[in-house]
């Protein structure tokens, strides 16, 4: 009697306790093979409109259709070059290209980051009055960024031969340009774009010297070329080289930008001149979660090609590099 009461029990104790165990393993087993979510990168997509200069300079975009385009390709951020809008000022004037740039803006979504300045003087010449000259035709940039909602603009700083003179009067007229800066708003941030200014160490100096929360660098991963054949600014065969590796470093702790270079890729979509795996590591060692801008310079592929391209790469290294 005894053996047929608790037979049955012990049977179904047995049956239980084999489902519960199969349940559980199953649910850990399914639980292992669920693949980990992919993070985001550490960093927001701008795109330099410097990639596209020559579709822009050959008719093939209105700049004005700038912000729609970085749209189109998948870009947060959009960074205005201001020598691209020489003809649309003169036949538009800056206030109606400045309303259109920002309607635009707007229309499509994308944040204005920044304003590269070229062709308005030389912030670090020798001559006061020439200095001078320059931080005053650099102003209107600054209200121009303070009306499209940048942070900042980006100037070079070119002028003085020697060495110690360029770190003097680099200061003078850097900070000069900063302090208006400071009353609008808006950063001012120096490129490693030739000459003392791919210098990082000496650039470092300059911006310690001035000691303004406004007032810092734009990394570029390429531009660390200090001296030229021909001894200019942009031609002729690079002579002397700063290491690319050390001047991003150098310059990070006061970055406010990053402008992401590229050249040439192979058929892995890896960027061939430049260690991109170890350039965006300093970036993120440094702490900055800012934007990142996509500036493609290459010549043997397309330039809407080197853009995805470089906006793939910097993507796939930011997830890895994020985990």
């Amino acid at each position: 009697m005894i053996k047929k009461i608790f037979l049955p029990l012990i049977l179904s104790f047995l049956v239980t306790t084999l489902v519960v165990g199969c349940k559980e393993n199953t649910t850990k087993s399914d639980q292992e093979q669920v693949p980990t979510e992919d993070k985001e990168p550490f960093f927001k997509l701008s795109l330099a409109q410097w990639s596209l200069h020559r579709a822009i300079g050959n008719n093939e975009l209105d700049p004005l259709d700038f912000a729609e385009k970085a749209k189109e390709m998948g870009f947060e951020g959009v960074e205005y070059v201001s020598g691209l809008y020489t003809k649309k000022i003169e036949s538009m004037g800056m206030k109606a290209l400045l309303d259109t740039l920002k309607v635009k803006s707007n229309t499509h979504g994308v944040q204005n980051v920044l304003i590269m300045i070229d062709g308005e003087g030389d912030l670090a010449a020798s001559d006061g009055k020439e200095r001078n000259q320059a931080v005053e035709n650099h102003k209107k940039w600054v209200d121009a960024a303070q009306f499209l909602g940048c942070h900042s603009i980006r100037v070079n700083l070119f002028g003085s031969k020697d060495e110690e003179e360029w770190i003097l009067n680099a200061s003078l007229g850097l900070k000069q340009l900063a302090e208006y800066g400071k009353s609008k708003g808006i950063n001012v941030i120096v490129e490693n774009h030739g000459g003392f200014s791919s210098n990082a160490e000496l650039l470092s100096r300059v911006i310690k010297n001035i000691d303004m929360d406004n007032c810092g660098t734009l990394p570029d991963f390429g531009n660390f070329c200090m001296k030229r054949e021909g001894a200019g600014n942009w031609d002729g065969k690079c002579v002397d080289e700063y290491d690319k590796y050390k001047g991003v470093e150098e310059m990070m702790p006061y970055a406010k930008g990053v402008s992401a270079k590229s050249y040439d890729f192979d058929a892995a979509g890896n960027e061939t001149t430049l260690d991109y795996p170890r350039l965006l590591k300093i970036v993120k060692d440094s702490g900055y979660t800012g934007f990142v801008g996509v500036e493609f310079e290459g010549s043997t592929i397309s330039e809407e090609k080197g853009i995805e391209l470089t906006r793939d790469l910097l993507l796939k290294i930011g997830k890895d590099l994020s985990k």
